[in-house]
């Protein structure tokens, strides 16, 4: 390891914060970038797990169909989080279909490269392993979610997930324009259902549509309150 990377993590482990674009570059993992547009198919379900994502910069959504149709958002995932990980436990097809939802630019890390640098590197394994434990239990809370709130909770909760509340970063208040629909299919519940709990949502002042989404800190009473 060369002094300039030894400082880099040194640095980062001071600030509790592991910058991976940073790492992966002075590292010089081998990688390529790719570019979606907003709804472009990432990876569907049954793909060859071959590669390990890192989204740089917009936003993926991690869906399942059921064998009746009905589309079931898993996962929304963020700058900063890793997708398609499965394939270093041995996962060999992928379990979900990932959609970006935004704009998004991923950095792709090919599964063995990815397994040499996490053995090669133990500061950088040990802050994957922290990420993947803490996405396994933000899932298994989304899942209790789903199966137990209501569907206003449901969608307050969306909102407040799309607009980052309760990450360390600044949430992100002002938001573009998601349609009812996606925000539906996000929610896990119907279309009609959005519409009204939007509309309420409004009046209540705990959002506010104009061009753009604007959410309230005061919409976290619809979740932690009954």
């Amino acid at each position: 390891m060369t002094a300039i990377h030894s400082s880099r993590i040194q640095k980062s482990h001071k600030n509790n914060v592991f910058d991976v674009r940073t790492y992966l570059d002075s590292a010089r993992v081998a990688r390529k970038i790719l570019k979606f547009h907003a709804n472009d198919v990432i990876f569907s379900k049954g793909d060859v797990c071959k590669d390990v994502m890192y989204i740089q910069k917009g936003s993926v959504r991690l869906s399942v169909v059921s064998n009746f149709g009905r589309k079931v958002v898993v996962a929304l995932l963020k700058q900063g989080d890793f997708v398609g990980e499965g394939g270093l436990a041995g996962q060999p097809t992928q379990l979900a279909t990932a959609t970006a939802v935004t704009a998004t630019t991923i950095l792709v890390i090919g599964l063995k490269e990815m397994i040499r640098v996490l053995h090669a590197e133990h500061s950088f394994s040990d802050r994957f392993i922290t990420y993947t434990l803490k996405r396994n239990i933000q899932i298994q809370a989304d899942l209790i979610h789903q199966l137990f709130n209501s569907h206003e909770k449901r969608l307050a909760r969306t909102l407040l997930l799309l607009a980052r509340y309760g990450k360390r970063s600044n949430p992100e208040s002002v938001l573009p324009a998601v349609p009812q629909a996606k925000l539906a299919k996000m929610a896990g519940i119907t279309q009609a259902h959005a519409k009204f709990f939007m509309k309420k949502f409004e009046a209540l002042g705990f959002i506010h549509c104009n061009g753009k989404l604007h959410v309230n800190d005061s919409l976290l009473n619809v979740v932690l309150y009954d």
